[in-house]
């Protein structure tokens, strides 16, 4: 989709609204009742530990996974009514991404864009671009399936921007990615956001989170148990980490055992 085709978000509305979101597998409650707003040009981290609901709650926001109750609005257009208008406006890089693995890293990109409408010149320009930006164009003729962890990671992301979306919704961007590619992909994001985007950004590393973000959301056993700005979540002088244990229930018992490991 070019950029004259994109849709225009809801006046006034807000990047990313969740209200009463609820999801169970069986007996199993893994999303309760959240709630959770992302304004313009935010910067959202969402932490938890493993289990706590994270990806759960990112995958019913971008309409990969159907709710049992509650509602999502991506500047103002409901998810689950108005699907495609919605997915429009978002790009999602999601946790465990599968893609065509037969497909060079080119052939991935432009073949998105042609899906999503777009200009075969143009997502062939934006192709060459972010294959660049991203390290990947000298394997841009090396198929997908040869791809390390790192390289699916980027290849992902690019896919996630090619359509200039106004939300980045991405779990995980900076797994197994290497510093100086990590580096490059923060000032990326930290343009997209200066420039009036908003992302929120799923990460089990606290320092990054604490370094990038200027809002967080803490899940814990499907529920959020903090929310707001990173320097209100933290409190005093303790670091985000700090906060985080304190907030969902650091588990330290028996680490005083082992002994066996300093024998």
């Amino acid at each position: 989709m070019s950029d004259e085709q994109s849709p225009a978000a809801g006046d006034g509305a807000g990047p990313l609204v969740i209200s009463g979101l609820r999801k169970a597998f069986g007996t199993k409650v893994a999303v309760d009742s959240v709630d959770l707003t992302v304004g313009r040009g935010s910067f959202f981290g969402l932490v938890g530990p493993n289990g706590a609901g994270k990806t759960t709650t990112l995958s019913m926001a971008v309409g990969l996974l159907r709710p049992d109750a509650g509602s999502v609005r991506i500047f103002g257009v409901d998810v689950w009514r108005e699907p495609a208008k919605a997915k429009a406006l978002i790009g999602v890089l999601p946790d465990g991404l599968s893609v065509p693995e037969r497909l060079t890293g080119r052939e991935l990109i432009v073949y998105s864009g042609l899906i999503r409408g777009m200009d075969r010149k143009v997502a062939e320009s934006r192709a060459d671009e972010l294959l660049y930006v991203m390290g990947l164009h000298e394997a841009e003729r090396t198929l997908i399936i040869d791809y390390s962890a790192g390289m699916r990671k980027k290849i992902g992301l690019a896919n996630a921007l090619l359509h200039a979306p106004k939300l980045l919704i991405l779990d995980e961007p900076f797994e197994a990615v290497d510093p100086v590619s990590a580096a490059t992909i923060r000032t990326i994001l930290n343009r997209f956001v200066a420039a009036g985007g908003a992302v929120v950004l799923s990460s089990h590393v606290m320092a990054l989170v604490e370094l990038m973000c200027d809002h967080v959301g803490v899940m814990s056993d499907g529920k959020i148990v903090a929310a707001g700005p990173v320097d209100q979540v933290k409190g005093g002088e303790q670091g985000l980490e700090q906060a985080f244990v304190a907030l969902v229930g650091g588990r330290n018992e028996g680490v005083e055992g082992l002994e066996w490991l300093a024998s």
